[in-house]
């Protein structure tokens, strides 16, 4: 099948897509394989070549980012369960000051969310939210949307959150980590200020039921309840010393260096021996090594990559039964018509990932979907190399952000978590991530005009 009817084809294995995760509930896995098959059949692709298409795009993006999205969830529960995610915070409020609570709040976000999974970091960090609300005597809808707000921009932008990490493989840039975790972080910046913003110029003004009647909240005691802490260094190690290895080794890789030091630097920098180093070194932040952590932490940690894994995968299929047809073509076409130029290639891609989190409610789904959908695109349009694909995926991850509402869970771990009402939750969480989004496409854009 050729020219406007595989368009057709093609957005109707999308609106499949939403249609079964929104409507019927049905989890993204399987919407992605399914839909993966019926595209492959109604582009009449041969038989062997649908299954060929399907087997060797799920495999191969596991090939390239499996181990790391496992370890970099291994990582986060460990931080979760020793307390180190606590200690972090504790680091940054130390360091921005207790006069800004809402900016300690929304860095605090920030950091924890890189690792952990934005709803697990608002679980985690919700008391010690609360308690500071109450003893600087501020907003606790403002304190919310500003924890909020930071954890939602780095787990949308900054790898090795699953969702980016997922992007990058889609479009081929697993190479590339190091320049992706670098942009991620530069656009990230303005996301989160503008959230802080948001936080205490709208989010201030609503009051939450009994946000006054908190007794016992005490912060130092709250603080102390969750036991003895472990170091900042020990803390901060598992996140940070991944990052470096990854971007020291996008430097040599950039530099052209060679020679046995060379080598072993491009080792270490690989995404998949960084996050392995990472999740050695977490080990020192368990109270014991026995079985209990050192089975059943990691065991938990698997079982929290387990579905992400399989939405990546099934996502890598669906992108490889597309690039299987002749879609290729058209796209050509479209490029050559200058239809497909300049930053108008980071419009397309964060249009389809905002209606798609809107419709279906999942982030990752979002990234996992959108960038693959986008993957035969690039060639064609001439995007390669490291800065232009780190952008792209920047473009996925804002409109991945837009927009948190009621059929996403985090929007009802904000809201409950908070004690807002559903109406205030709209207006202070959804709208939020709206302006979060767009504020990230926009900055994204600024960097193609300037670094493309």
């Amino acid at each position: 099948m050729q020219g406007p009817l595989l368009f057709l084809v093609i957005l109707l294995g999308v609106g499949f897509i939403v249609f079964a995760t929104a409507k019927l509930k049905l989890h993204p896995f399987l919407s992605l394989l399914f839909a993966a098959f019926g595209v492959g059949l109604l582009a009449g692709l041969p038989l062997p070549d649908v299954i060929e298409a399907v087997n060797g795009g799920f495999g191969g993006l596991m090939g390239y980012i499996g181990i790391v999205i496992v370890a970099g969830t291994i990582i986060g529960t460990i931080l979760e369960r020793s307390g180190a995610a606590l200690r972090m915070a504790e680091v940054v409020l130390r360091l921005v000051g207790e006069k800004r609570p809402q900016l300690a709040m929304s860095l605090i976000g920030a950091i924890v969310s890189i690792p952990v999974f934005c709803d697990s970091g608002y679980v985690i960090l919700s008391s010690l939210k609360k308690a500071l609300a109450k003893k600087a005597k501020v907003a606790l809808a403002s304190m919310s949307v500003a924890l909020a707000t930071g954890l939602y921009a780095t787990h949308t932008l900054v790898p090795p959150t699953p969702g980016p990490i997922a992007a990058a493989g889609n479009i081929g840039a697993s190479d590339y980590l190091g320049t992706i975790i670098m942009i991620g972080f530069i656009v990230a910046i303005p996301t989160i200020l503008v959230g802080y913003v948001w936080a205490i110029k709208v989010a201030s003004k609503i009051e939450i039921e009994d946000e006054h009647d908190s007794e016992g909240l005490n912060y130092d005691e709250i603080v102390k309840g969750f036991g003895e802490l472990p170091s900042t260094a020990k803390s901060f190690a598992p996140i940070l010393l991944p990052i470096l290895l990854i971007g020291l080794g996008s430097f040599v890789s950039f530099a052209g260096w060679s020679g046995t030091f060379a080598n072993i630097l491009l080792f270490l920098g690989s995404p998949v021996v960084a996050l392995l180093v990472g999740v050695v070194i977490s080990f020192t932040l368990m109270p014991k090594l026995n079985e209990e952590t050192l089975t059943g932490w990691v065991a938990d940690g698997i079982k929290d990559a387990a579905p992400i894994l399989l939405i990546t995968g099934a996502g890598g299929a669906f992108g490889s039964v597309i690039k299987a047809t002749p879609v290729a073509g058209l796209i050509q076409g479209l490029a050559d018509g200058g239809l497909l130029s300049g930053v108008f290639v980071l419009v397309i891609p964060f249009i389809i990932a905002a209606a798609l989190k809107s419709a279906q409610g999942s982030s990752t789904a979002a990234i996992v979907v959108t960038s693959t959908l986008i993957a035969p695109l690039l060639p064609e349009m001439g995007i390669d190399g490291a800065i232009p694909l780190a952008l792209v995926v920047m473009a996925v991850g804002a409109g991945a952000m837009v927009v948190s509402h009621v059929n996403d869970s985090y929007f009802w771990v904000v809201k409950e978590f908070s004690g807002m009402k559903v109406t205030d939750a709209y207006k202070a969480q959804t709208m939020a991530t709206l302006v979060q989004g767009l504020t990230a496409i926009v900055f994204t854009m600024i960097l193609w005009i300037i670094l493309v």
